[in-house]
């Protein structure tokens, strides 16, 4: 194995093993250890004809004390069962997703970047329909797999400032659509308007609510969030995806002795903040140097155009601290593996 654990990218990098668990005739059956990059699929496959699938992503970290922690994947195991409830997929139960999450991790041990590179272990949980069916029905078949391979940042820019545009010709979720779970229809449907934004030089698209576009919505595949008044400002939608990591930077303000308020943030909200932002498991926080309005012509800056604000480098430098093992961790978040 010879890595340049410095240059990692967000790109697909082989390693050992990966677990798989099928369910059939109405129950899960054991975890299966596998080397093998592929999955055997009939044609007819759910997954394949009508999005009958549901993904998580997470992270494994090596502390400066040489020890593997996972962050919160109790919290992916329970987003995942909502997920299954939403499109009826058989839901895996906690207990059987977090096995299979460590198991993955301990097989791949090796591959695990070593402490202070921002680097980490990204681990991808996948639920999808196997069994076949023609007509648009659920299956009766389903396998349960998770791998893993070491990323670095998913920006190649790292924990800077970025740019994006605000998208009003593309939906990414409608309202008592799918929005609000991980499935991959989501991000099919973000696909050509993040395209349009790269096209444009921006990082990704913010969308707005898709009834009447007045309110910001998601932010490429991050949540969006903003600062002021000593207030921590995340949308309250539908067909926004609950994130972990937005529900654990809540928290964390809350520590600061900042408010935190949930609820419906009209685009014009954009010109009273102090910062702004977008979370998710991938890139921890992207921060924003400026959110453009190419319809209105209007352009909405941020700090001093080159560094993060101060609020948003202390959430993100307590979080990753957290995940690192640098700081104490008085959540409970963290799972170290010996």
């Amino acid at each position: 194995m010879d890595l340049d654990w410095k240059n990692l990218g967000f790109d697909i990098i082989k390693t050992d093993y990966n677990v798989r668990c099928v369910f059939q005739d109405g129950k899960w059956g054991e975890l299966e250890v596998s080397s093998d990059q592929y999955l055997p699929i009939h044609i007819g496959a759910t997954c394949l004809h009508y999005g009958q699938e549901s993904f998580e992503g997470l992270k494994a970290f090596t502390g400066a004390d040489g020890r593997i922690r996972i962050f919160r994947h109790e919290e992916n195991a329970r987003r995942m069962i909502r997920s299954a409830k939403g499109i009826l997929l058989a839901e895996v139960p906690v207990e059987l997703f977090m096995e299979a999450v460590e198991k993955v991790v301990l097989l791949n041990k090796k591959y695990i970047p070593p402490y202070g590179l921002g680097a980490s272990l990204y681990i991808r949980p996948l639920l999808i329909g196997t069994g076949p069916e023609v007509g648009v029905r659920p299956a009766k078949e389903f396998t349960f797999l998770v791998f893993a391979m070491p990323v670095g940042p998913y920006f190649k820019e790292g924990f800077k400032p970025l740019d994006i545009m605000i998208c009003r010709d593309h939906d990414r979720a409608a309202p008592l659509g799918t929005g609000h779970l991980k499935v991959g229809g989501n991000y099919a449907a973000s696909m050509a308007s993040i395209s349009e934004a790269h096209q444009k030089g921006f990082a990704t698209a913010m969308y707005l609510d898709a009834k009447e576009k007045k309110y910001i919505d998601e932010c490429g595949p991050a949540n969006f969030f903003g600062i002021k008044d000593n207030t921590y400002i995340t949308p309250k939608s539908d067909s926004i995806l609950p994130s972990i990591t937005n529900s654990s930077l809540q928290m964390l303000a809350e520590t600061f002795g900042m408010k935190v308020e949930t609820r419906p943030v009209p685009v014009e909200e954009l010109a009273e903040f102090e910062e702004t932002g977008a979370c998710g498991t991938a890139a921890v926080i992207t921060p924003f140097r400026k959110v453009v309005d190419i319809d209105k012509d209007i352009t909405y800056m941020y700090g001093d155009g080159v560094n993060p604000g101060p609020v948003i480098l202390k959430l993100y430098e307590t979080l990753t601290g957290i995940q690192n093992g640098d700081i104490e961790d008085t959540f409970g978040w963290t799972k170290i593996l010996d």
